[in-house]
Formats: structure tokens, C-alpha cells, sequence
């Protein structure tokens, strides 16, 4: 029998561990205070709160504006939640203006708080990478991508030991991706999100494929105090260096872990004519087997593919150096959990309307990051989107009264039901912003 009269049954209970971390590291609050503007009525929601929620329904797995009514409908678990007009009009009115200064500094200043109570990392590395998301409809600013498709060419970046994305700038489709303006603003815009560092500190390294290696990009890098890790194209001068190595000269890749990999080896391209890029460039080739089926990008020379980046790092370990650029590969991870958590479309037909969208998901991104560091541990730090939500996010619990208390019963034989107990306990004793 299946019957329609159920009480104090709520679905999506795990979604409000990031409704309390949210308020627990002081984003809700400092969101409070930046947009207390929009606030005319003294009855009418919070502009904060209505942000928030709106980052936590993205991370929940919403993908456009009306996927808000998930929280909206169950006030006994969320809260009084924004209908879809109100959470509207905010988006309008910070669409209107399009200052999105206040909502960054209010995500600055909750990762300040998060760093500083054990989510700082010992080295911080900038990813920087850029994507397309595919428009189905004639929005503005959409245009036709390199790929052949037509929509959106965003630029991000992202921290790699944390899985944070601090920056994030909304662009055409026909956008270069190598736009070194671009580039830098989205550069000074991850900074800005940074905790200050300490002198001891060692400094920052940053990461791009090919299309970060500018002069202009570079340049600002060196000034900010960076230092690079890009790739580099395979031009005419940088083939002719690389088959002009000596055959003793490679020395084994290894993995992530520090192995040895089969069938890699790296070198240091000193013939290689570097006088125009900053100083202490140096560029590091690697050559690998290919992995059958693959083809070959610019010569069959002993069956071999290579890979060039330059870097500035003095590290004399080549291996190791190679190893770290590699690991630039992680940025498209972020991309993927981006996609799944409200960056596959973007919902509005305005341009401006879609800016805010972004970074609200750049906010959701940084919850679930957070949750994770904070909050869980094991395997679970590590879950990507659909698999957090399939397992506690989307749960379904009872909520109860009794002593004048609030419970929030999780269902006994759910088998991440302790994983989830186990995360509110570590959230609440997190120091309260």
C-alpha cells in the first residue's frame, strides 16, 4: 500500500551539513553583511541566505534556478528557503549592477576561516584551465567554440591540493584559450581569494597547459612572485632540440607515487633557445610509449611521443619536476565535478545573469570541498559529486521532537548513516567563525 499521509519525513537531509558549514566558517554571515543593500523590506529574506541556499541546491545536484524548490518545500529541515522569484530578483539586482566583489570577498574571508582550522595546505599550486559548456539555445554571448560547438569558453582556477576553485571568468565560445589578459585576471582574482601567507612560506607554483605559455602571462607571474609550470608547443626549434639529445642523457619518469613508469623517460633541453622568456626558464621534454591506437603528434623518431613544458622551478630532480607538471592533469577532475554540480549549462539568457550563476557554482564547489577536508574522512574525502549525493547528501531521515529539541534521526541500517552522524559531529566542533 503506498499512501500519501507520512509526517516528519524529510529527503535531502545530508544537504544541510553544508547549510551548517556554510554558517559555521561565517559565509552566510560575511554574504549577510556585503548584500544587507538589497535588503529593503524588514520581513523579506536575506540576500545572504538566499545565496546560500542557492550554492547549496547547485551542490545538491541543481542544475537551474527552479531546482531551489528541493529546499523550499521542506521549511521544517531548511528553513524559511526564497520562492523561485525572490531568488530571482537577488540574482537580477547583483546581475543589474554586476559587482560580483561582494560575494568574493565573503568567500575569501569563509576560507580564510577554513584554512585556518586545518584545511590550509603546506604548498599551494594554481591550475589554470579552460572549458566549454555547450549552449542550446541563442543566450547571449554564446558563440561558436573551437570544437565546432556553440556556447561558452569560462576560464578557471583551481587550487591542487585542496580541489577549490578560486576564480572562475565567464567568456564568449570564440574566446582565445590563450588570452593572456584573461589569464591574469583570472590570476589576480585566485590571489585575492588567498589567505595571507607568511615570509616562511614557500611560494606558489602556478600550472597551465600550452595556452598559459605568454610572455604577458609569464611576466605577471614573475611580478606576483610565482613561480610556472606550462606546456609548450612542439614548434620547429623545440623538435630539432629534442631529437638532438643524447640517447644517455633521459633519465626515468616516475608516477605520482614516486615509481618508476615503464616506457617514460625525461630530459633538459639546453640547445634550446629560451632568451626571450623570462630568466632561469628552463624547458623539460618527456617520452613516452604511446598506448595502442594512439597516433603519433610530429615524428615517429624510435617510436616514441614527447611532451615539452617550461618552468622556472630549480629543482634539479627532473623526474620529480615532471612529475608536479603532470599532475596538472587533476584541473580536469575539477572540471568534471564542475559540470555535475551546475557549470553543464548555464540556466539564464542574459550574460550578466549567467556570470552570477558561475559563481554561485564556484561557491557550491567550495562547500563540498570544505565538507570534505572538514568533515569526512577516509575514501569519502575523496568522492566526486554523484557519489556524495548518492550516499549523503540525498539521504532521507525523521525528524523529531522531544525535551524541546530538534532531532534529525538518519535511517539505522543506511550504510553511511554513521559516516554522515560522524560529519555533523566533526562540523559542530569546528570553531564558529
Amino acid at each position: 500500500m503506498v499512501t500519501a499521509d507520512g509526517d516528519g519525513v524529510v529527503s535531502h537531509a545530508g544537504s544541510y551539513l553544508l547549510i551548517e558549514l556554510a554558517d559555521r566558517v561565517g559565509l552566510t554571515a560575511a554574504l549577510s553583511r556585503e548584500f544587507a543593500c538589497l535588503q529593503r523590506r524588514r520581513r523579506a529574506h536575506d540576500p545572504g541566505e538566499v545565496l546560500r541556499d542557492l550554492a547549496v541546491s547547485i551542490a545538491d545536484g541543481g542544475d537551474c534556478l527552479s531546482d531551489l524548490t528541493v529546499l523550499h518545500n521542506q521549511p521544517d529541515l531548511f528553513g524559511e528557503v526564497a520562492s523561485i522569484p525572490t531568488a530571482w530578483r537577488v540574482i537580477d539586482a547583483l546581475a543589474t549592477d554586476l559587482d560580483l566583489a561582494p560575494v568574493r570577498r565573503a568567500r575569501a574571508q569563509a576560507r580564510a576561516h577554513a584554512w585556518k582550522h586545518g584545511f590550509r595546505p603546506d604548498h599551494v599550486t594554481l591550475d589554470f584551465d579552460a572549458i566549454l559548456v555547450t549552449a542550446h539555445s541563442d543566450k547571449q554571448g554564446a558563440a561558436g567554440t573551437y570544437k565546432r560547438g556553440f556556447g561558452f569558453h569560462p576560464l578557471l582556477c583551481s587550487v591542487g591540493e585542496t580541489d577549490e576553485i578560486l576564480a572562475g571568468l565567464l567568456r564568449p565560445g570564440n574566446a582565445g584559450a590563450n588570452h593572456a589578459g584573461d589569464h591574469i585576471r583570472v590570476l589576480d582574482a585566485a590571489l585575492e581569494q588567498l589567505p595571507p601567507r607568511a615570509e616562511s612560506d614557500p611560494p606558489m607554483l602556478a600550472r597551465a597547459d600550452s595556452a598559459g605559455a605568454t610572455h604577458d602571462f609569464l611576466d605577471a607571474l614573475r611580478e606576483r612572485g610565482l613561480l610556472y609550470s606550462v606546456g609548450f608547443d612542439l614548434t620547429e626549434p623545440v623538435r630539432e632540440a629534442v631529437l638532438a639529445v643524447s640517447p644517455d642523457t633521459w633519465v626515468p619518469a616516475i608516477t605520482q607515487d614516486g615509481d618508476l613508469r615503464d616506457g617514460a623517460a625525461v630530459c633538459e633541453l639546453h640547445d634550446l633557445d629560451l632568451s626571450a622568456w623570462p630568466t632561469a626558464t628552463r624547458a623539460i621534454c618527456r617520452r613516452e610509449r604511446p598506448h595502442p591506437g594512439a597516433q603519433l603528434s610530429f615524428t615517429d623518431h624510435d617510436g616514441f611521443r614527447f611532451q615539452v613544458f617550461i618552468t622556472d622551478q630549480a629543482d634539479t630532480d627532473l623526474a620529480a619536476l615532471e612529475a608536479r607538471h603532470r599532475a596538472h592533469a587533476r584541473v580536469e577532475d575539477r572540471i568534471r565535478c564542475g559540470k555535475a554540480s551546475g557549470l553543464r549549462n548555464l540556466p539564464f539568457r542574459d550574460f550578466a545573469a549567467n556570470e552570477v550563476w558561475l559563481e554561485l557554482v564556484l561557491v557550491a564547489q567550495d562547500l563540498v570541498a570544505w565538507t570534505q577536508r572538514l568533515c569526512l574522512t577516509g575514501e569519502a574525502a575523496h568522492w566526486e559529486p554523484k557519489r556524495l549525493r548518492y550516499c549523503l547528501f540525498h539521504v532521507a531521515a525523521r525528524l523529531a521532537r522531544s525535551g524541546r529539541r530538534l532531532y534529525l534521526r538518519l535511517q539505522r541500517c543506511w550504510p553511511w548513516a554513521g559516516l554522515l552522524g560522524s560529519a555533523f559531529e566533526r562540523l559542530r566542533a569546528l570553531p564558529a567563525a
